[in-house]
């Protein structure tokens, strides 16, 4: 996994950073000289003088904004959005749909979350915040009438998952307070941080607690072991006991599952998973006898999020349909079940529903539309748009629509991915190409808002395909496995395969390919670029695995045991030797063509030492490489002056070595 079991359906979209949006306000200029700057966390090597005119080029695309849906305020119809105005995401608070988006924190760093008690009258929320991307966040109470921020958590330790009781007076999270590896099971009064309690000590990194019985009496929790493996348990809120909802061994293949959610009486739970299925299904399982009721027998494909309302008698999922979700809702007192019309192919993500129990909120996004907060009654059968983000005065209706595509692979397996073509009108002819491969691995590319990543389209006539090779999540769990352990180069040759099929198309150049992505994504440009070195042009690593043995024993402790699960153990010597011989790193002598590295000094998943000795190792070549390194970021860059100016160094790499 690339982080814990909540995160597997695609925490990564930092890594996609050719696709970031970002706010007015802000971000680079060009200096009096007409050369762009970098400011003073960035350090640039081997990246040449940009001429200002190229932040010119490019502005209405780094103008751009989006707004996530986070929470709903517990009484009144207004919610919670995560946005960004100056230089990084805050939390801002929006009263009726469309209505103005009113800023609630101010701080340098981004900020996740901002999560009003399910009950009460929302004199406070909280939210999450770690320092420059280290990814150490800690839990901080917001309250409403005075603006004060209180600490609630150490300062120091990994603080994440927390969830609310029903009455709002306590909140489970997990914590690497006691070692620093293993994520144990915390409960504390939010108005009261002295209540602040370990309930009980876990081993491993991948826990999460979902939901608290409506009595306040129980805490769902799950274990996550890998994107095919993982376990639900029931947590006694006082004593910490803990008793297997899905015991290990009772089915003789490994299961999934993903979310849960008491019913509203506690006693079943909701939750989704692959059991006796190649795609998770929505599933309710009796707490007393264990009886396991499908609730979607019928679909062909997955369920990847779910909400029930409080009384029980909704609830809307959403399925991934070849990476373009599908919003339904159910009525239980009926029976019916409504397809939300009025949604063009996209995505949505972070459904809940209103106290109200008649107001569901999603975020949603499309190919011309940014991510924005939605809500759809349904009473009324209607959508509301609560966001209208800005796109830099751009008009997102000329922005390219997603085209499906598919080609064979090695072994005759279809693989699929998006491309995203120019106006032929105003680029004819044979269009050089950009690879965008997603990270995680278990991770996928969807239909969806590209952002800055439009700019290539639009601006400088490039093709973009965004692969979703084997190991990719969306197409079954055999398909999520196909990449594992030994079988890590097939992904590779999938990419081998693509570069096989682009000459296929009379619009594709292929004599003009780079290959680019982000951590795993970043692996894959690396070692695309070994294999594949006579058939590209270039390559664009951003926090890229550049060794798989120094990646899981740099990678933080927390989750070196669920990454061992997905790569490898390093600590066998057979499986070293394997690890070491599929690695860029090892191979690094057969890279010549120019190569562009991005790394945050304070990644705690990919290491800075990742990028720092390929980029030596590559330089001994004689090949061009720049590297790009922000002081004041972790995974991938999140603040907008550091996401400028890679855009600028982006598109002169591209301009230099794809383009002529």
């Amino acid at each position: 996994m690339t982080c814990t079991a909540a995160v597997f359906a695609g925490l990564l979209a930092a890594s996609s950073l050719l696709a970031q949006t970002g706010p007015p306000a802000g971000g680079n200029k060009p200096a009096p000289t007409d050369e762009i700057a970098a400011n003073e966390n960035l350090v640039v090597e081997g990246i040449p003088a940009i001429p200002g005119s190229v932040a010119e080029l490019v502005r209405p695309y780094t103008e751009g904004r989006s707004a996530s849906f986070t929470s709903w305020h517990p009484v009144r119809r207004e919610m919670l959005i995560v946005t960004r105005f100056a230089d990084a995401p805050q939390i801002h608070a929006v009263r009726t749909p469309g209505g103005d988006r009113r800023q609630m924190t101010f701080f340098p760093d981004r900020v996740r979350g901002g999560v009003y008690p399910p009950a009460g009258d929302g004199s406070f929320f909280l939210f999450a915040k770690d320092t420059g991307g280290g990814e150490f966040f800690q839990i901080y109470r917001y309250d409403v009438a005075t603006g004060a921020v209180t600490l609630l958590t150490d300062g120091k330790s990994r603080n994440d998952n927390r969830i609310f009781s029903r009455s709002g007076n306590r909140i489970a999270y997990t914590s690497t307070r006691r070692n620093g590896q293993d994520t144990d099971l915390y409960v504390l009064d939010p108005r009261d941080p002295k209540t602040d309690h370990r309930l009980a000590e876990l081993a491993g990194g991948g826990w999460e607690p979902l939901d608290w019985s409506p009595d306040g009496r129980s805490i769902l929790v799950l274990e996550g072991i890998s994107v095919s493996e993982s376990y639900l348990w029931i947590f006694d809120s006082e004593t910490g006991e803990r008793k297997a909802v899905t015991p290990r061994g009772r089915f003789a293949e490994k299961v999934a599952y993903s979310g849960g959610e008491f019913s509203a009486d506690g006693k079943s739970i909701y939750t989704a998973s692959d059991l006796q299925s190649e795609f998770q299904r929505l599933v309710r399982i009796d707490l007393t006898g264990g009886t396991r009721t499908v609730l979607t027998p019928d679909l062909s494909w997955g369920v990847e999020e779910f909400t029930v309302t409080r009384d029980g008698r909704r609830l809307a999922y959403v399925t991934n349909e070849d990476g373009a979700s599908v919003l339904r809702v159910r009525d239980f007192s009926t029976g019916k079940e409504t397809p939300v019309a009025g949604l063009s192919l996209g995505s949505i993500a972070s459904l809940r529903w209103h106290s109200n129990g008649r107001d569901l909120a999603f975020s949603y996004e499309s190919a011309r539309s940014q991510v924005d907060a939605y809500s759809y009654d349904a009473d009324r059968g209607a959508l509301e748009r609560w966001t209208e983000s800005e796109t830099g005065g751009l008009n997102p209706q000329t922005f390219r629509e997603a085209e499906l595509v598919r080609w064979r692979s090695f072994d005759g397996r279809m693989i699929s991915g998006f491309l995203y073509t120019p106006d032929p009108a105003k680029f004819p002819g044979k269009r050089p190409i950009v690879v965008n491969i997603h990270g995680g691995p278990e991770s996928q590319s969807r239909a969806g808002y590209r952002g800055r990543g439009n700019l290539w389209m639009n601006e400088l006539g490039v093709a973009v395909i965004y692969p979703n090779v084997r190991g990719s999540s969306g197409y079954g769990k055999t398909f999520s496995e196909l990449d594992n352990g030994v079988l890590r180069e097939d992904s590779v040759k999938d990419i081998g395969a693509l570069l096989d099929w682009i000459p296929s198309r009379a619009d594709l150049d292929a004599s003009r390919i780079m290959i680019t992505g982000g951590s795993y994504g970043g692996y894959m440009t690396l070692a695309s670029a070994v294999a594949y070195d006579a058939r590209i042009r270039c390559s664009l690593d951003v926090v890229g695995i550049s060794n798989f043995v120094t990646f899981l024993e740099r990678t933080e402790a927390y989750r070196r045991d669920l990454r061992r699960v997905e790569y490898g153990d390093e600590r066998d010597p057979k499986t070293r030797a394997i690890l070491e011989k599929i690695s860029p790193l090892t191979n690094a002598a057969k890279i010549t063509k120019p190569l562009f590295v991005v790394q945050g000094m304070n990644d705690p998943r990919v290491a800075r030492a990742e990028s720092e000795q390929m980029v030596a190792m590559v330089r001994k070549n004689g090949s061009p490489v720049w590297y790009l390194m922000a002081r004041d970021e972790g995974h991938g860059f999140a603040k907008k002056r550091n996401q400028d100016y890679q855009l600028y160094a982006s598109i002169a790499f591209v301009r230099e070595y794809l383009l002529k």
